[in-house]
């Protein structure tokens, strides 16, 4: 992966900052970003999602540097926004049943855990912070494709936080002069994504169980519509919003999508077929707060960042479930 560069100005001048950087995505962006030469990569991560294995692949790159640490600690924040150009927040408690489950929870990671890193960020000068919103805040609105500036009543604990998220973001690119942008991703997925745990996403767990030749549970009939989104799309998305130079691309929330709709049945298809599986799904009941389809209009990142996603589902799922294969004993470590 990352053959093809997003950038073109070099990297070696710039420290950058991933938080949640032992995660799926955060793994991911440190990867790019040692590929391609950075000055330094710091992460920050309290491993309570997230693996040290995830890292320990670079470990030998004397350009990145490991923190373990909370976003909730302001003291942790200060240091790891210390001497940082450019931060990449990833860190977050994902999972809308698990927000429903413990919402106090969520809410202290993900609304306090993001206002310590702002607040960290603004103190440090931090020239750029990039975050992680959701696809979620469209909440009950019914239109689709969904339209960045056209949202609804959110559905869930996890939702509320993230749009708190981008209503803080505004605020403080407003009051404090800083240039923030958010990136409403919609269901990333690809290698390093973890199938484990009660809070795993449907792609890993399915992938999982056809690798064991067991039938995975599609929640619900399966026609649920997601728009399914490849990893590599999404880091694309963080280092164009890292390095933008448009000043009328900053202090804005974008889609990070594909712009293509699949149902939970045809995504199950594909990673069948591929897997040269015959097994037929289960079905089970519908999930709390998930809404029934998702297609995200991705123009305005296009037109503002130069967001170019190069790699559709099929071609994705081909990609995880070759690396699923052939990373059995590194995915049944648990940390």
């Amino acid at each position: 992966m990352y053959d093809t560069p997003f950038h073109s100005r070099p990297l070696s001048d710039l420290t950058f900052l991933v938080t949640g950087g032992g995660g799926f995505i955060g793994s991911n962006l440190v990867e790019y970003l040692l590929k391609y030469g950075v000055g330094k990569v710091r992460t920050l991560d309290d491993y309570s999602n997230g693996f040290h294995k995830n890292l320990a692949l670079f470990a030998d790159n004397p350009a990145l540097e490991i923190m373990q640490g909370d976003i909730r600690d302001a003291a942790t924040c200060a240091a790891a926004c210390a001497g940082v150009d450019v931060v990449l927040h990833q860190a977050a408690l994902g999972s809308v049943p698990r927000s429903i489950k413990d919402p106090v929870l969520s809410n202290d990671v993900n609304v306090g855990g993001f206002v310590q890193m702002l607040t960290a960020a603004k103190d440090a000068g931090v020239k750029r912070f990039v975050y992680a919103a959701s696809s979620s805040t469209y909440g009950d609105h019914p239109g689709l494709p969904k339209v960045e500036d056209r949202i609804g009543k959110p559905l869930s604990p996890y939702a509320v936080t993230k749009y708190a998220n981008e209503l803080y973001a505004d605020v403080f690119g407003r009051t404090y002069g800083m240039e923030i942008i958010g990136l409403r991703y919609f269901n990333i997925f690809g290698p390093r994504q973890d199938p484990g745990g009660a809070y795993a996403a449907v792609i890993p767990l399915f992938i999982d169980a056809l690798l064991k030749n067991e039938a995975p549970t599609l929640n619900g009939d399966g026609g649920q519509t997601r728009d399914f989104t490849f990893v590599e799309n999404c880091v694309q998305a963080n280092i164009r919003a890292a390095l933008v130079e448009n000043p009328e691309a900053v202090n804005q929330v974008y889609n990070i999508a594909v712009g293509d709709r699949t149902s939970l049945v045809q995504m199950y298809d594909i990673l069948r077929e591929e897997a040269g599986s015959d097994l037929a799904p289960k079905f089970g009941p519908d999930r709390a707060g998930d809404i029934r389809d998702s297609l995200a209009d991705i123009s305005k990142a296009n037109r503002l960042l130069g967001y170019d996603p190069q790699v559709r589902i099929r071609e994705g799922l081909k990609q995880t479930l070759a690396w699923f294969k052939e990373n059995q004993a590194f995915i049944a470590e648990r940390n």
